[in-house]
C-alpha cells in the first residue's frame, strides 16, 4: 500500500514534484498555518515552523508515523508527545546555515557602513560624502557570535575572511571545536555581550535560550552596538530592543525574526533598523537542496 503523506505547509515546487512522482506515495498538498483543527490518516506529516503541532494534533492523526521539516528548528513541535507517540521527527540541521550566515554578514556590512541611510539620502536627492570617513571596516568591529552551531561557526568563518577575530558562547561546544569553528571562547552571557561591538544570535529557541537579550543584557552591550537576530524571534526582547535603539544605546539592529510571526503592529522609520520576513534561509540553493534532502530523508524512513 503507497505511504499517505500530508503536505501541510508550502512546500518548494521541487519537493512537491519528486513525492508525487514517486509511486511509494499518495500525496495530498493542503497548505494551511493552523493545524488545530487537523484531522488526517496521513502516516507523514510535511510542516514549516509556523505549523503549531501538539498533542491535540498528533491525536488527530493516529495513523502518523513521521514528521518531516526541511529546517534546522524542531521548537514548533512538541517533541517529548512525538517520541511518547512514537512518531519519527526529521529535521535538517545546517541545510540552511551558508544562506542564514551570508544575510547576517550582509547586515553587518549594510549597518556598519549606514547603507540604508546614504540609500534613502540620494534617493531624495542629497548627496552627503563628508562623513563617510567615520564608518569603520568590518575587521575593526569585536564581534560576538551567541550559538556556534552550524550557523554560527559559518558566520564565525566568513567574519575571519573579513579580518574579524570572532568570539563565541556555546556551552555545548568542547574546546577543541572552538577552535575548529574559527572563535575564541567566552565563558558567559554578560561578558560576551559587554565585549562585543557587534551581536549575532544562532541559538535555538528553549527555555535557556527564551529573551536570553532582555533589557538588563541591552544595556550592557557597548554604546553605538549592533545587534542582530536571524535565530528565533523568542530569544530577544523585542521591545526592549526597539527602546533601546530609540534612546540611541544601539547602533544598529537587524531583525529576520519576530514574536509572533508575522510581527504585530508597524516598525520605527528608522534607516538604522532592517527587518526582513524571515528570509535569511530564503535563497534558491538553500531551498532547492533542502527539497532533494528532505524527500531522501522521508524515503529512508517510511
Amino acid at each position: 500500500m503507497p505511504c499517505r503523506v500530508l503536505i501541510a505547509a508550502d512546500v518548494e515546487p521541487a519537493l512537491l514534484d519528486l513525492l508525487q512522482k514517486d509511486s511509494r506515495f499518495v500525496v495530498e498538498y493542503r497548505p494551511m498555518r493552523d493545524l488545530q483543527s487537523l484531522s488526517s490518516d496521513c502516516e507523514v506529516l510535511i510542516t514549516r515552523t509556523f505549523n503549531k503541532v501538539t498533542p491535540a494534533v498528533l491525536e488527530r492523526t493516529p495513523k502518523l508515523r513521521i514528521l518531516a521539516q526541511g529546517t534546522s528548528g524542531t521548537d514548533n513541535i512538541d517533541l517529548g508527545a512525538a517520541e511518547k507517540r512514537g512518531v519519527r521527527v526529521i529535521s535538517l540541521p545546517g541545510i540552511n546555515a551558508n544562506a542564514v550566515a551570508e544575510l547576517v554578514i550582509g547586515h553587518m556590512i549594510a549597518l556598519t557602513r549606514t547603507v540604508p541611510a546614504y540609500s534613502r539620502q540620494v534617493a531624495n536627492g542629497t548627496w552627503l560624502r563628508e562623513d563617510c570617513t567615520t564608518r569603520h571596516e568590518l575587521r575593526h568591529y569585536r564581534l560576538g557570535i551567541v550559538g556556534l552551531g552550524q550557523v554560527g561557526r559559518r558566520v564565525a568563518r566568513l567574519a575571519a575572511a573579513f579580518g574579524m577575530r570572532p568570539m563565541a558562547i556555546d556551552p555545548y561546544i568542547s574546546d577543541a571545536d572552538f577552535a575548529e569553528r574559527g572563535a575564541t571562547r567566552v565563558h558567559s552571557l554578560d561578558e560576551i555581550v559587554a565585549k562585543s561591538d557587534i551581536l549575532t544570535m544562532h541559538v535555538p529557541l528553549t527555555p535557556e535560550t527564551n529573551k536570553m537579550i532582555d533589557a538588563r543584557r541591552l544595556t550592557q552591550l557597548p554604546l553605538g552596538a549592533i545587534l542582530i537576530n536571524a535565530s528565533r524571534g523568542e530569544v530577544t526582547d523585542q521591545p526592549a530592543v526597539l527602546a533601546a535603539l530609540a534612546s540611541n544605546h544601539l547602533g544598529g539592529v537587524a531583525l529576520d525574526v519576530f514574536d509572533p510571526e508575522p510581527p504585530h503592529g508597524i516598525f520605527p522609520d528608522d534607516p538604522r533598523l532592517i527587518v526582513t520576513p524571515h528570509i535569511a534561509g530564503c535563497s534558491y540553493e538553500c531551498k532547492n537542496e533542502a527539497a532533494a534532502a528532505l524527500y531522501r530523508a522521508i524515503c529512508a524512513a517510511v
